[in-house]
């Protein structure tokens, strides 16, 4: 772990309250800062956080805090371990039904747990917010996606994971009404014939967990007594232990089918034997009721998930890195080329994803690599710019700026052309690395520059969008009000960029003049895709658009459920675009009609490249998945 990760800095406004918890405006290892508490337990807080290292979008975790106060140095060291055990076990697991867990870190008696955030309530919260019963189909199918997940942990390799504290409170369902799994804080690898101490939430655990015996199937009589409740609206905590028989759930919920009912009946059985043996057979008895009731027939929007899949579409390969891909690849001579935050660049054969090589630098990589020559060229976060041998990943020459390099790359002629948020545009040879001439523009430059064959096209993080000749003398200036991150495209002569003043803006590319802006909700750092006369970007409201070029009519948009600030590309009339939500949505071209989305485990803020009928993107998942066209 970094040193710089196991700091405290609460800054100037971070004076904790009387109970201990930390205030809106903490920062947690110079890049977690708080907003608010999200939940109160025994031992520490829950917190919601915005991570900085995100710039141009607001990323959100949750803060899981735990304050060890024992005075015994063998009890806080247990009690630090087991906080450690539940970061050990999240890191080992990659499940949409899982939270993932972003960093960990100790500071005196304090640790905390960075996780993925979850925008919902759990299913205790859902409860007491309601005085109605749930539809059955609805449970079915949460139902099913628990079933899922606990298949999953079960399945574990090297050893299976038993949850054992499944209960309404630990299920959340998220803003997409898909469940989640909190709180592995009491979860352990299963070791069969081990004696363990009784450990879960009474009502819900089965006997044998009361004798620390439990294993697999004590999770089916956890969600089964998780079910019971939901359903029947009776409180197993209120009731006496184990007399889920005496208390049929149609006693109080007429409308639950006999069928539904007799299947949690079966996985609250008081002899382990008598249960469902696995997490799968339990779900083969709620699709079975579900097919028979109508639920995987019907499209209720409850049951969406069951009609539009991300597990329908099998991605042909997927390679993990150590930390996000922010950025986009770039294939070359079927060889993938993609940057990460893990600091390096990788080279994967584009069929199969197979590694190739990797080159380490010292800063998150985000720019798209360009290739030439046989020369990758990128940028980093250490401020430089690299070139690395495409065939080896050997080194070639590298070139410093002053600050970060978050603008991709562009050579023509030898040259290369990219952008710094030092505030200039350099230009260097793409032979020996050296400057050719740089232009000052006073500010971050983030946008890809356009280049054509008389004039060079930029963006800043100031608003002004630049052109200027092929020798750095500036033709003219536009501003907008807000930063222009959006790489401008051309088309017919015409320039066609994005600003984070919520406008896309059409201006004549000769002398700069605005021919339209077409107004969205929220700004935009998209770098639109021109197709024929249609114009295609995404907004920070969710948005993807397609608007008339010439007109600048709006001719569909659709909603996607969080930011998109990749780019869409086309490919045989179907439009693909990720969004910060996690998922990649191919869409009609013409329409803007869904004809599937594909979820990943995080945002995805870069823009996926179709090559040989595959498509490649990346995700903050830590993956780069390559899907089927």
């Amino acid at each position: 772990m970094e040193a710089s990760r196991s700091t405290l800095n609460l800054g100037k406004n971070s004076d904790k309250q009387p109970t201990g918890q930390l205030l809106p405006g903490a920062i947690l290892a110079n890049r977690y800062l708080i907003q608010g508490v999200i939940g109160i337990g025994g031992m520490g807080a829950v917190y919601r956080a915005r991570d900085l290292h995100f710039p141009n979008v607001t990323k959100l975790i949750a803060v899981k805090e735990m304050i060890n106060q024992a005075q015994d140095p063998e009890i806080r060291k247990t009690i630090i371990q087991n906080f450690e055990r539940e970061a050990n076990i999240l890191a080992t697991l990659s499940h949409p039904a899982i939270p993932r867990v972003h960093d960990y870190f100790t500071n005196n008696e304090r640790s905390y747990l960075i996780l993925e955030f979850i925008h919902g309530k759990d299913m205790e919260t859902m409860l007491n917010d309601s005085n109605d019963f749930f539809p059955e189909d609805q449970i079915i199918a949460w139902a099913i996606e628990l079933c899922d997940v606990l298949q999953y942990l079960h399945n574990h390799e090297p050893e299976p994971i038993i949850f054992r504290d499944l209960k309404p409170s630990n299920v959340m369902i998220n803003q997409h009404n898909h469940v989640v799994l909190i709180d592995f804080g009491i979860a352990k690898h299963f070791q069969s014939g081990k004696k363990g101490t009784m450990i879960g939430t009474e009502g819900y655990s089965p006997p044998e967990q009361y004798r620390g015996e439990e294993n697999e199937v004590s999770d089916i009589y956890a969600l089964g007594a998780c079910l019971h409740h939901i359903l029947s609206r009776r409180d197993p905590r209120l009731e006496p232990p184990f007399s889920f028989n005496e208390r049929p759930i149609r006693q109080t919920n007429q409308s639950v089918s006999p069928e539904l009912e007799n299947t949690i009946i079966k996985s609250l059985q008081y002899e382990p034997k008598d249960r469902y043996q696995t997490a799968e057979e339990f779900k083969k008895a709620l699709v079975l009721i579900a097919r028979n009731t109508g639920v995987l027939t019907s499209e209720p929007q409850s049951t969406a998930r069951i009609q539009i899949k991300s597990q329908d579409i099998t991605p042909i390969w997927r390679f993990s890195c150590e930390d996000d891909i922010r950025g986009t690849p770039t294939v070359d001579d079927d060889v993938v080329y993609v940057g990460s935050y893990d600091y390096n660049l990788y080279a994967l054969k584009a069929k199969t994803g197979d590694y190739i090589w990797k080159y380490p630098t010292e800063g998150g990589i985000v720019t798209k690599p360009a290739v030439s020559q046989g020369i990758i060229v990128f940028g980093s976060e250490d401020r430089n710019v690299y070139a690395i041998s495409a065939q080896s990943g050997r080194f070639l020459w590298s070139y410093a700026t002053s600050a970060p390099v978050r603008s991709s790359p562009r050579v023509t002629e030898g040259h290369i052309f990219i952008g710094s948020d030092d505030g200039y545009l350099h230009v260097i040879s793409l032979q020996n690395g050296r400057r050719v001439w740089r232009l000052d523009a006073g500010t971050e430059i983030r946008s890809t520059p356009l280049i054509t064959n008389e004039a060079i096209y930029f963006g800043t993080e100031s608003g002004e969008l630049y052109c200027s000749d092929l020798s750095g003398d500036v033709r003219w200036r536009f501003k907008a009000k807000r930063a222009i991150t959006s790489s401008p495209v051309i088309f017919e002569g015409s320039l066609y960029f994005g600003s984070m003043d919520a406008t896309l803006y059409s201006i004549e590319a000769n002398a700069g003049w605005v021919l339209w802006r077409f107004r969205m909700d929220r700004g935009s750092i998209s770098t639109p895709f021109i197709s024929g006369n249609l114009v295609y970007t995404g907004s920070a409201s969710g948005h993807i658009h397609c608007i008339n070029a010439r007109s600048s009519k709006e001719v569909w948009r659709f909603e996607t459920d969080h930011q998109v600030t990749g780019s869409p590309v086309l490919y045989q009339n179907r439009l693909y675009c990720g969004s910060v939500d996690g998922n990649l949505y191919c869409l009609d071209h013409r329409t803007g009609h869904l004809h599937w989305k594909y979820q990943t485990g995080e945002p995805i803020t870069g823009t996926p490249v179709i090559h040989n009928n595959l498509i490649i993107i990346g995700s903050t998942d830590n993956h780069l998945y390559a899907l089927p066209v």
